[in-house]
């Protein structure tokens, strides 16, 4: 599928992209096209399920959107992605929960109702005040959802924890 880079994000052009979205729940459908992120476009490209194009039409590569990411401080959040992903989940941004991602059960989607899951990525050098930590876990409580924190290590090897809200 013919897609461009725009910004920071990239745009599927071709006239079957909602199928993309319809039965993958990939990105956001908009009047100029699938809106992917570049996380989204990455796993798609190197699955060779699109092809990427730059402004002046030049094709771009799973190396330079690889060092894109990269240059974003944001590999991390694509190494989880591709891993849930390939677990069998939809895997939706959750700024709007102050997480990462948020993730449906397989066999569910974002039409079908509520996801179950908010991601928090953190590398395992990263600091993590108290403070921070207890308002992911208040603000995963408070919306009935369970909060999975995804530690990557400088091996790229993930380690989720799941935490739950316990009354003493």
């Amino acid at each position: 599928m013919y897609s461009v880079l725009c910004n920071d994000r990239v745009i599927v052009k071709d006239e079957n992209a909602h199928n993309l979205h319809n039965r993958r729940y990939y990105g956001n459908l908009t009047s100029i096209g699938l809106e992917l992120s570049f996380i989204e476009a990455l796993y798609l490209l190197i699955r060779e399920k699109i092809e990427i194009f730059d402004e002046n039409d030049d094709s771009v590569s799973v190396e330079d959107l690889t060092n894109i990411i990269r240059q974003k401080h944001i590999f991390s959040h694509y190494l989880v992605y591709k891993d849930l992903r390939t677990r069998g989940y939809i895997i939706k941004t959750g700024f709007k929960y102050g997480s990462d991602f948020r993730i449906y059960e397989r066999g569910h989607s974002p039409g079908d109702g509520h996801s179950s899951f908010l991601v928090k990525i953190l590398s395992e050098e990263q600091n993590i005040k108290v403070r921070d930590f207890s308002s992911y876990v208040r603000v995963a409580h408070g919306v009935r959802k369970t909060l999975l924190l995804a530690v990557v290590d400088d091996e790229y090897d993930i380690t989720y924890y799941n935490i739950e809200w316990t009354k003493p």
